[in-house]
């Protein structure tokens, strides 16, 4: 009896000890083997727009685990009209958001201390395409024409930079406000539409209609498009938490870059309702729009930023400049 109390006690005694040294290293121990100080970030980051493979990047350093890897949990929410992102991360509910790099430009303008952190899209998928059998293939074959435009942000800004471009006045066009349904561009009742060479553009070629397409960058634009931004605020106290977050996210791209059709599958995860022919194609198209040309993946320049900036000056989005290395920062990339 004496030899088992015995046993019994040192077993008893050991188990003290590893308690002890568990407690004296400020960690409670995890059924994972993780403790606090192992806990997960909870980062929160919404999107422009609605899921789709045109944000499939993040996605993917969520599915692939980039995001965990870098000791941060990502919540991805869909942004839109009703919850525009510059607004939800301004608020400070919400650490990083997608938007166009036009509106990082005019919220600074308004006192939003916004800043831009990587550039997804370096070219810009908007542009105006029409039905081919309307043999309009130009922007200055819209002069007479009813055209679609959708007014606010930088569809519209692009559009208006295309038209001082080609030395088309406004008032030479017919213009019809529109919005997302592409009828009046198949019905006929407008001859040309703004969209995205990514999405609309494949929407109406599954249709089986062939398209003209009338690229900006074929009139010397070239606007930033999806940009990846965060407040000074987030920066400020914490910048370690940025830099991780920016380089996961990057590793994201790069890994969708290289395996396309898988990337667009893991968007399947976050829109119910998306349709994976569609977004395999939408993935496939975003790629010559994301690659940079010898610069790393999201990174920025400031020409670029200058340009966009004189641009919504001359065309009366924003009425003053804002320093320019005040919009965006290379920092978190490397």
């Amino acid at each position: 009896m004496w030899k088992m109390s015995r046993k019994a006690m040192l077993v008893l005694l050991s188990s003290l000890m590893l308690l002890l040294t568990a407690c004296g290293s400020g960690e409670t121990l995890k059924a994972d083997g993780q403790g606090d100080s192992g806990k997960l970030k909870k980062v929160v980051l919404r999107l422009k727009w609605i899921h789709q493979a045109q944000f499939a990047g993040f996605y993917t350093a969520v599915e692939k685990g980039f995001y965990k890897d870098a000791g941060l949990d990502v919540e991805i929410r869909p942004g839109g009209s009703d919850f525009p992102s510059v607004q939800m991360v301004a608020s400070g509910s919400e650490q990083f958001g997608v938007t166009g790099a036009d509106q990082i430009i005019i919220a600074r303008e308004k006192g939003v201390p916004v800043k831009a952190v990587s550039t997804i899209y370096r070219k810009t998928p908007f542009v105006m395409f029409a039905l081919k059998e309307s043999g309009i293939s130009t922007m200055e074959d819209l002069v007479g024409q009813k055209v679609g435009i959708k007014l606010g942000g930088n569809e519209e800004l692009t559009f208006r930079a295309m038209e001082k471009s080609a030395g088309i006045k406004t008032s030479e066009i017919e213009e019809m406000p529109i919005k997302y349904d592409l009828s009046p561009l198949l019905t006929g009742q407008v001859k040309a539409w703004p969209g995205y060479v990514i999405n609309e553009v494949l929407a109406v070629q599954e249709q089986g209609k062939e398209v003209n397409i009338i690229d900006p960058n074929d009139y010397g634009i070239n606007f930033y498009a999806d940009t990846l931004f965060t407040t000074e605020s987030v920066i400020e106290k914490d910048p370690e938490m940025v830099k991780s977050f920016v380089q996961a996210s990057m590793k994201g791209w790069d890994y969708a870059l290289k395996n396309p059709e898988e990337a667009a599958e893991f968007g399947l995860k976050f829109g119910d309702k998306l349709d994976l022919d569609h977004e395999v194609a939408m993935m496939k198209a975003s790629i010559p729009l994301l690659e940079p040309e010898q610069l790393p993946l999201g990174s920025t320049e400031e020409e670029a930023w200058g340009t966009l900036q004189k641009s919504l000056i001359e065309l009366g989005f924003v009425k003053k400049e804002q320093d320019l290395k005040s919009l965006f920062t290379n920092e978190y990339l490397e």
